[in-house]
């Protein structure tokens, strides 16, 4: 009997793939754009399967390859494949006779791939291929206009990439080393972390690897860079989806059986830190796209103080609500991206089309109430608590709201200034389906969480939600007034002074470099550091 569900899961990883390298051949070369919204949709078709099929598995043991779905990633895995899919017509529109189309839907492609596979990939080995997948082909979407901004952030996105996924492979060999049947399953490696001796540096690395992704404050400086340099419907996506292989990284290994201690003090206090960073250099940024950076490292605070919450009440139901805030976190901010695209080549006759929309998405992202971001705060609302955090949580709503009305605001100034500009529908059209996905979809995915329509839509609840979304709004009105005295940092802020650290490392590596052409000469270096390998992961495997 064939397992549809299972081949789904095959088909959400490999379709993407296929399409690339199908992208090589001239005859598939033709019409590599029109193929950018047909590749999420196994992805989209294996998440919509899930609450009738269950938990679904793949495995390919020949390929080493393990793939699962449970709730969380079917949720992410879901709101992602449909941006992808939406954001892909519009990519398919706008890179239409434009240079290097083919370059950009091949890097959209694998991009992809690594996208929707983080929220299936069930073992070490395929999690971090894949995670390196959603990260690495960036590069070539944030660079592709080529000018010098997007060099720099090129540059520097790739450098902190680098960096991330080189801790990220350390992390994950000391987890594999913990398991003391060799088996590469996620589940395996977490249930051994508590006996394994290098559970303490283990969780450090691999969560420093996510956060690094997830740019939680210091490690955001590339996310402006990239998001201002990047094409739109790349901008949509990458800030949308692809970020959220760090969400999904620390739901996957959130060490609820071997915490180490402080962990959830730590995410928790990086999580507050990046949410208020993010809203107070967001409102000093006049470029639209850099607003919404600075807006995503808010969020994805939010996100960290959320999870950092959970593990400390031991509450794994966290989880999925976690995945359903990051799911209309994702839903927004990639229409928003569109909404920028739009407004951009709309003149003032026909921006309210625009406008209107993008300012219900953006008090949806402070919550106002019956909005999808209204559900995602009452999701995460028991866990953050009615004392400090969560007062604080409300005050970072109230300081989202003021950012997005600072983000309208500058959409609307950087509109199109002939009277009668209109975005074609190819461009339009997307960007109107996304906003719409972004107002219903939470609502069909609410009740998944246990929730219940009558408790989201009670008067308590409602009015305990528009306080912080009427405060946003006088912070805005007083931002308004006064903001032109704010001070302007520039996009990436604090990534001058990491660039100048990383430039400091050079004549290291420059020492290392003579070094190892002096280790080169001495015949026996060679089999003599292989040795030395060998040794070291021979008292990794035994527990030294």
């Amino acid at each position: 009997m064939i397992d549809i569900p299972s081949l789904l899961l095959a088909a959400a990883l490999a379709t993407p793939l296929l399409l690339a390298c199908a992208c090589l051949f001239p005859a598939a070369r033709r019409h590599a754009l029109t193929l950018l919204p047909l590749a999420p949709l196994p992805g989209l078709l294996a998440a919509l399967s899930a609450p009738f099929a269950g938990p679904a598995s793949f495995a390919a043991p020949a390929l080493r390859l393990v793939l699962a779905l449970d709730a969380p990633g079917a949720v992410l895995l879901g709101v992602a494949a449909l941006l992808w899919t939406i954001a892909g017509f519009y990519a398919a529109a706008a890179m239409r006779d434009r240079a290097h189309a083919l370059r950009f839907a091949i890097s959209w492609l694998l991009t992809l791939s690594g996208s929707l596979g983080v929220f299936i990939a069930a073992d070490l080995l395929t999690f971090y291929l894949v995670f390196a997948l959603v990260s690495l082909p960036a590069f070539a979407l944030i660079v592709h206009d080529g000018d010098a901004a997007a060099a720099r952030a090129g540059a520097v996105y790739l450098a902190f990439t680098l960096l991330g996924e080189t801790v990220l492979l350390f992390g994950f060999v000391l987890l594999a080393a913990g398991e003391p049947n060799g088996s590469p399953l996620i589940t395996d490696v977490m249930a051994a972390l508590p006996q394994s001796p290098f559970a303490a540096p283990a969780l450090a690395l691999t969560m420093a690897g996510f956060c690094m992704k997830m740019a939680l404050v210091p490690m955001h400086g590339f996310l402006p860079l990239s998001y201002t340099a990047a094409p739109i419907a790349a901008a949509s996506v990458l800030s949308g989806a692809a970020i959220k292989a760090g969400v999904i990284g620390i739901i996957r290994f959130l060490p609820y059986d071997a915490a180490l201690p402080g962990l959830s003090e730590a995410l928790t206090a990086a999580g507050l830190f990046s949410a208020f960073y993010g809203v107070a250099l967001g409102i000093t940024q006049k470029n639209p796209k850099t607003i919404l950076a600075y807006s995503s490292i808010s969020q994805m605070g939010v996100i960290a103080v959320v999870l950092g919450m959970g593990l400390s009440a031991d509450d794994r139901g966290v989880l999925i609500d976690a995945a359903f805030y990051g799911a209309n976190h994702l839903l927004i901010k990639g229409a928003l991206f569109l909404a920028v695209g739009v407004a951009a080549i709309t003149g003032p006759k026909r921006l309210r089309l625009v406008i209107w929309p993008a300012l219900l998405l953006a008090l949806s992202l402070g919550g106002l109430p019956l909005t999808g971001g209204a559900l995602a705060k009452l999701a995460v609302k028991d866990t953050l608590g009615s004392y400090i955090v969560g007062a604080l949580a409300n005050l970072s709503a109230a300081g989202t709201t003021m950012l997005m009305l600072h983000f309208v605001a500058r959409v609307e100034a950087c509109a199109a200034t002939d009277p009668d500009a209109k975005a074609p529908a190819g461009l339009a059209a997307p960007w109107l389906a996304a906003a719409l996905a972004a107002l219903v979809v939470p609502w069909l995915i609410f009740p998944v969480l246990g929730e219940t329509f009558s408790y989201a839509l009670s008067p308590p609840i409602l009015v305990d939600g528009l306080w912080p979304v009427l405060l946003g709004v006088l912070l805005s009105l007083a931002l308004r007034r006064w903001g032109d005295r704010l001070p302007e940092p520039a996009a990436g802020d604090i990534v001058g002074a990491e660039e100048a650290g990383f430039r400091a490392l050079f004549p290291i590596g420059a020492l290392m470099e003579r070094a190892d052409l002096a280790i080169r000469r001495w015949p026996a270096a060679t089999l003599s550091l292989a040795t030395l390998a060998i040794l070291f992961g021979v008292l990794l495997a035994k527990g030294f």
